[in-house]
């Protein structure tokens, strides 16, 4: 018997989010039931759950809120671009000092 192949990853916008987290939030589908209708995983929607409750203010589990997750993905994107840009300055620094002797 052969191994199951993986789901393709797929990816959703914010708006579908927020109306499957709104289907699991009125009570009357439980979030497997929701991610079965919806054909996801059981584990993307409850994920979806929390955080949308990080954003609310209502789950405080030391996860970061979305707006958070956004500033630490730019952090990071301009302490990448800075340590490039001091690598390339060492570059240059040590082939002017090469050129001056």
């Amino acid at each position: 018997m052969g191994k199951k192949q993986p789901r393709p990853r797929r990816s959703f916008t914010p708006e579908f989010k927020a109306e499957i987290v709104e289907l699991c939030r009125r009570g009357d589908r439980t979030a497997g039931q929701v991610a079965k209708d919806f054909d996801l995983t059981e584990t993307a929607v409850r994920e979806w759950v929390k955080q949308a409750e990080r954003d609310a203010g209502e789950r405080v589990d030391g996860g970061l809120t979305s707006v958070e997750r956004e500033e630490l993905a730019q952090l990071r994107r301009d302490n990448r671009r800075l340590k490039e840009d001091v690598e390339i300055l060492k570059r240059a620094t040590a082939f002017f000092a090469k050129e001056t002797r």
